[in-house]
């Protein structure tokens, strides 16, 4: 699976940005998918999950609230809506992904659980 992250840009606070995740391959329908974030001189943390089916989701708690995750199986794509965006919200954003094992519900916040990893998006958000 090759995953390209696109969608990111400059913005101002408070305003939005749709994040795309575009994976290759037939069966990305199975893969579970994060997102995850590098701030400059910071690690990279978990943003948000959905699994295969979008039936289940997750969020970091400093986007619960203004972060949306979904996904669209026919195109192939996750998506990540960001509203209400933050200075602090300004990271390079990474999109990951990964047949979910039993483990996933419980370690969906953790990039051991991704094998595949796309390129970044720069998202920078200005006050």
């Amino acid at each position: 699976v090759q995953l390209q992250a696109s969608g990111g840009g400059l913005v101002q606070a408070g305003g939005s940005l749709r994040l795309s995740c575009a994976a290759s391959g037939r069966t990305f329908s199975s893969y579970a998918v994060g997102w995850f974030r590098q701030a400059p001189g910071k690690e990279r943390e978990f943003v948000s999950a959905i699994r295969w089916d979008g039936s289940t989701v997750y969020y970091a708690d400093s986007v619960k609230g203004r972060f949306t995750i979904s996904r669209d199986n026919t195109k192939n794509t996750v998506y990540l809506q960001m509203n209400s965006l933050k200075p602090e919200d300004t990271a390079v954003y990474y999109c990951a992904a990964d047949l979910p094992s039993s483990s996933w519900y419980r370690n969906a916040n953790l990039e051991r659980e991704y094998y595949y990893w796309g390129q970044g998006t720069q998202v920078t958000v200005s006050s």
